[in-house]
């Protein structure tokens, strides 16, 4: 029995890494998988799941009016497993379409992304797959500041952190950093100015 799962993380806990890793397992064992990612993420090119250790690989691009389900059936042959990366940034269409191709075409769905924002609210695509999803686990990583579990996401402009502006401004290491609930509310910033 198929099932929809999500597995999310702050910056930096792997979740790139562990899609391209699942990808390959099942190419390995000579069962396709459909990868896909949001096409808000332009870090590395739109289409492209690329982790921070290097590797890179293709990916169907999904934005806001994509008929994933329509895609997902049109294939021939059904891939074995539909994999997708930066679903924070899905909409609510976006995760009732990966819902219905679990529960319709029997094919499991894996999404990977954030659970929060920079503000520390949910994004759409993780809300609605927190509702949603049969299975939701944990990618865990360490605090920028301590060695706590890091379970929030710090947007640092000019060296200091903000807590206003936009919900998606796409960036890495240069803009975000993985924190602790206590380093959230009181990261340490140096006094160089």
């Amino acid at each position: 029995m198929a099932q929809l799962y999500y597995r999310y993380g702050a910056m930096n806990s792997g979740k790139s890494i562990e899609i391209l890793k699942v990808a390959y397992n099942y190419e390995e064992q000579g069962k396709p998988v459909i990868l896909m990612t949001s096409s808000l993420d332009t870090r590395d090119g739109v289409g492209y799941v690329s982790s921070r250790i290097g590797m890179k690989r293709e990916a169907y691009p999904i934005s806001e009016d994509t008929d994933i389900f329509g895609f997902i059936q049109s294939q021939s042959p059904q891939p074995y497993c539909v994999l997708i990366d930066e679903a924070q940034f899905l909409t609510r269409a976006n995760v009732y379409d990966l819902a219905r191709i679990v529960d319709e075409l029997d094919i499991p769905v894996m999404a990977f992304g954030l659970k929060n924002d920079f503000r520390n609210e949910l994004f759409e695509g993780s809300k609605h797959l927190l509702l949603l999803a049969d299975k939701i686990d944990e990618i865990k990583t360490i605090c920028h500041y301590c060695k706590k579990k890091a379970t929030m996401v710090l947007r640092m402009e000019d060296g200091k952190p903000t807590y206003d502006g936009a919900q998606v401004q796409i960036g890495g290491n240069e803009s975000y950093t993985s924190v602790c609930r206590k380093h959230y509310f009181n990261p340490p910033i140096s006094e160089t100015e």
